[in-house]
């Protein structure tokens, strides 16, 4: 998986993945849930941002197993308050701090459902197989929310724009420590692999809508869209830079859109 994520970043982003993620999908992820109490194990869980946005749309009691590689992130998640399931109770939070290269079948065993919030984009094919794997030999149902598409639309567009939109994406899909990420294809290679064992699989799109109403978060996005298409396209460093300016003098003044596409995808056995 790539580098570490910062918890300034999951806190900013917190607020517009809440207003994002398909609230369709989460419904009929209860649907499927019958047993009580319903345990969910997430993956990639950060500080706990899906946990908060689904739980108050399940019933309890719930109990949540929350899985990071990084502990601090873990940490902040423990210590923050806890959400309440449908009925107003508490739910009860454990965390393992671990790699999903270390994930078993174990880890998941006896799970109602398992989640994940912008995880699959950064995975690799070996760590998505994996993934799906135990998902699958676990037999509960599965949430994977807000995986990037690669389609950014910027209004007013700019000539600049597809040039930007391309070095990213390659940059999402980049080889990381002698490994290729999947960026944007995670979502049909989750889709095909999930096909491939069976399962239903339903996929409905997710995007962020950035504009004056999300100041810090469209800023944000914008130095590390631009950046990491830098990174991948150094050629692009001087137009990139003009591009930024025009760009946060045009956010500065309320005239700035863009919606960054993803897609949740929930995945059941028949």
């Amino acid at each position: 998986m790539t580098p570490g994520i910062s918890s300034a970043w999951l806190a900013v982003r917190e607020p517009e993945d809440a207003r994002a993620r398909s609230t369709a999908l989460a419904e009929a992820l209860a649907s499927h849930v019958h047993e009580a109490p319903i345990i969910a194990h997430d993956l990639g869980s950060g500080t706990g941002s899906m946990m908060h946005w689904l739980a108050p749309m399940l019933p309890g009691p719930q109990s949540w197993h929350l899985h990071d590689r990084d502990a601090q992130l873990l940490q902040r998640a423990a210590d923050a308050p806890r959400p309440f399931d449908h009925g107003g109770s508490v739910v009860s939070v454990s965390t393992r701090v671990g790699a999903l290269d270390d994930l078993d079948p174990e880890d998941l065993r006896g799970a109602s459902l398992i989640t994940a919030s912008a995880l699959l984009d950064v995975l690799t094919e070996d760590e998505l197989r994996a993934v799906v794997s135990h998902c699958v030999a676990g037999g509960a149902p599965v949430l994977f929310a807000l995986t990037v598409t690669g389609d950014v639309a910027v209004t007013p567009a700019d000539p600049l724009d597809d040039d930007l939109r391309a070095a990213f994406n390659a940059h999402q899909q980049r080889v990381h420590a002698g490994v290729h990420l999947l960026g944007p294809t995670a979502l049909d290679r989750a889709r095909a692999l999930f096909d491939s064992a069976g399962w239903e699989v339903r996929a409905v799109d997710t995007p962020w809508r950035l504009g004056w109403h999300t100041p810090r978060l469209l800023s944000e996005w914008l130095a590390g869209w631009t950046d990491a298409a830098v990174e991948q396209r150094p050629q692009l460093r001087s137009a990139a830079a003009d591009y930024r300016a025009g760009r946060t003098a045009q956010a500065r003044a309320g005239a700035l859109s863009v919606d960054v596409h993803h897609q949740d995808l929930m995945a059941w056995p028949p």
